[in-house]
């Protein structure tokens, strides 16, 4: 058994596919095929149910599994800290985030205040998060809803409230507050399940019995508000973003509802290993009230 094997079952195991995983691989699908079977062969066991074409890890590969990311996250570490050792500079913190808005500015005084440390940084939901602190790919989550995990440390960075937002003109543009029920029949402009601001939208909804209409639904956050305003459909924004669409034509209103904010939040791996560039943006970005549009606070780490 050697790592080439390990590598090449975790991106058949993540995937489920062998063409996607040789993709990301960037390999032959027949290299990966034969390297999972002599995995297979040498484990005495099948790790994946074939049903033609298709591939679904079974219960031997998703125990393998555990011991595979637990290992190579460990290799990936020890490479991380013979570097970091070697080459002059803090190393590097590798962070992601649901949406770049979010650590703009963080990101920006951090990079004045060390600029020898490299930043890598990554666009991810919820559930790739999760993976990308299991597998250590990356140092950080900065995560706008509750990540699980076996040894995860966690510091709350700041709450703030999620409004409504609808173009000018619309019905209920003047009004200060709305109520869910107000908004059944409403279109909204949505990003797709497993981002916060979906999430935080179906709870809503759930709670009074009801389905939100979904009008636009997409990937791209950041291009909300201008959807709104285009007249697509209604949607939740946090405060923050009010800062950063001042220029276009959008009424903001209270949602009528006790959970209606956002509690952005630091995640780690407690048995990671972190470079003294990842440590000191961890002190960074916690040690100071958050650098975001709007109001922020700082919380106090989870014992």
């Amino acid at each position: 058994m050697d790592l080439l094997q390990l590598r090449y079952f975790r991106a058949v195991a993540r995937f489920e596919h062998i063409s996607r995983a040789a993709e990301e691989l960037c390999v032959a699908q027949p290299s990966v095929s034969r390297t999972i079977a002599r995995l297979e062969a040498e484990l005495g066991t099948a790790l994946f149910d074939r049903q033609g074409r298709r591939i679904r890890l079974n219960q031997y590969g998703a125990l393998f599994l555990r011991h595979v990311e637990r290992a190579l996250s460990e290799l990936d570490d020890g490479r991380r800290a013979v570097a970091d050792a070697r080459d002059r500079g803090l190393g590097r913190v590798s962070i992601a985030a649901e949406t770049l808005l979010t650590v703009s500015r963080v990101l920006g005084g951090f990079r004045a205040a060390y600029p020898d440390a490299a930043i890598r940084l990554h666009q991810s939901n919820a559930a790739e998060m999760e993976r990308r602190l299991r597998v250590g790919d990356v140092d950080f989550c900065v995560a706008s809803q509750p990540l699980s995990g076996a040894r995860l440390g966690r510091i709350e960075l700041m709450q703030e409230q999620v409004l409504l937002v609808v173009p000018l003109g619309h019905r209920l543009a003047g009004r200060e507050s709305v109520t869910v029920p107000e908004l059944a029949d409403e279109p909204f402009v949505v990003n797709r399940r497993g981002n916060w601001q979906r999430t935080l939208l179906d709870r809503l909804f759930a709670v009074e019995g009801l389905a939100p209409v979904v009008a636009c639904e997409g990937d791209e956050l950041g291009a909300s508000h201008e959807l709104i305003a285009a007249g697509l459909g209604i949607g939740l924004l946090p405060e923050m973003s009010r800062q950063a669409v001042l220029l276009t034509p959008l009424a903001w209103i209270r949602v009528d509802a006790p959970d209606c904010h956002r509690v952005l939040t630091l995640v780690w791996h407690r048995d990671a290993y972190l470079s003294e560039a990842a440590l000191k943006f961890r002190d960074y970005i916690t040690e100071r009230p958050f650098m975001a549009p709007g109001p922020a606070q700082s919380g106090t780490e989870e014992p």
